[in-house]
């Protein structure tokens, strides 16, 4: 039986901003992103509430949206103080480790601090943080179709054994093995 609900893939994530044209411009400088939309309304359409807000839509390629409010009515914008500032974070993908090296400097050039490459055995990354506070990835996929099979497959067990233990499972050690050997410390 399938299941019934059809997704169709990530409509848009939606964010909180502090400044809409600070957000919009940093983006498209940054990360080439094209401001596509923006709705402004003075009343929540799904609510009703009095709450005026700018709402506006970045294309961050393959039908993918990022999404950022700005609420001049409400209280200064803050984060979750129990959770890490690594924890909360959106990804994009860039297509090889040559264009997250590419992407690095122009970061860096424009005076951004980049944390890595950081080697996570099927991928790589780099963080940074956005005019906002939030924490952005780039990475890109280096695995083979076997090492992700493997993932999937010992996906339900880690699982499993994590929320029996919350212990961090063992079964993808090889994964660690990787980022040693690639570093020499193997």
């Amino acid at each position: 039986m399938s299941h019934p609900v059809k997704l169709g893939g990530v409509h848009h994530t939606a964010l909180r901003c502090k400044d809409a044209k600070e957000t919009v411009e940093w983006y498209a400088r940054v990360l080439g992103m094209e401001y596509t939309t923006a709705f402004a309304e003075d009343h929540v359409p799904s609510t009703g509430d009095y709450d005026p807000y700018m709402h506006v839509f970045l294309d961050a390629g393959n039908g993918n949206i990022l999404a950022f409010f700005e609420l001049p009515n409400q209280p200064e914008m803050g984060r979750d103080e129990n959770t890490p500032q690594w924890v909360q974070h959106f990804a994009f993908k860039v297509g090889s480790e040559e264009e997250l090296l590419a992407a690095k400097a122009h970061i860096e050039a424009e005076g951004i601090d980049v944390l890595g490459p950081t080697h996570h055995g099927i991928f790589k990354s780099i963080y940074f943080f956005d005019p906002n506070g939030h924490r952005v990835e780039l990475a890109t996929d280096i695995g083979s179709d076997e090492q992700y099979a493997e993932l999937k497959r010992v996906a339900p067990v880690m699982l499993d054994e994590w929320s029996k233990t919350k212990t961090a499972p063992r079964h993808a050690d090889w994964l660690h093995e990787i980022a040693r050997q690639e570093h020499g410390n193997a």
